[in-house]
């Protein structure tokens, strides 16, 4: 059975840089490695429908914090058996957010903290109700608000079809779920969890060796 591991943090944090990076190291030591990415937009309904909210296109389902947290689980829901199937065949499992990224954004919104009602509700609905697997290992890439930002904004600068969402635009936001992903990282929510300095260059090679 391979092990799970999950990279979090804000939009433009640089998860699915840092994943790849990770992948190719571990690949390099003869793991046998599954990458997966949340939300699943382009092959999960539940995916395109939350997409469709975050972009205005949802009406006052948008404003819902449960409705839009529901939604991505769903998203999830519809991807465990494939996941328990990755584990089975790969060594790692590396997946670009996952649960607590659902808990932290539910909480910003909510002005709440890793203590908040609708942080439980998440971990309730996702991992009693549906029974999504839970992470052996979390990192969360730490990166100032402010740098988040602006690789958010350059990215879609670059990319016409990547435009920013309303969580990415937020920047008041993005600072309240930093500060609720620092929380799950100081209690090691559902697993342990490592924080990576993501600011500059990460070493992806010593990162490998301790997953």
């Amino acid at each position: 059975m391979g092990k799970l591991i999950v990279i979090e943090g804000l939009d433009g944090a640089g998860k699915n840089t840092l994943a790849k990076a990770v992948t190719a190291e571990l690949t390099s030591r003869d793991a046998r490695v599954i990458g997966r990415a949340f939300p699943r937009y382009g092959e999960d309904v539940h995916a395109d429908l939350a997409r469709d909210g975050l972009h205005g296109r949802l009406g006052d389902l948008t404003d819902s914090v449960n409705g839009m947290a529901l939604l991505f689980a769903l998203d999830r829901l519809g991807a465990a058996e494939r996941l328990r199937a990755d584990l089975a065949e790969a060594d790692v499992v590396l997946v670009d957010r996952y649960i607590a990224s659902n808990a932290a954004y539910g909480a910003a919104r909510l002005h709440q903290d890793a203590d908040g009602e609708i942080v439980e509700w998440v971990r309730a609905l996702e991992v009693e109700r549906f029974g999504i697997p839970v992470p052996d290992q979390q990192l969360l890439l730490r990166v100032p608000v402010s740098v988040a930002a602006g690789r958010a904004r350059s990215r879609e600068s670059d990319d016409a079809t990547r435009p920013r969402d309303t969580y990415e635009s937020d920047d008041s936001l993005q600072a309240r779920c930093g500060r609720v992903y620092e929380q799950f990282a100081e209690r090691h929510w559902l697993s342990p969890w490592q924080v990576v300095d993501g600011a500059g260059q990460v070493d992806a090679a010593s990162l490998a060796a301790l997953l």
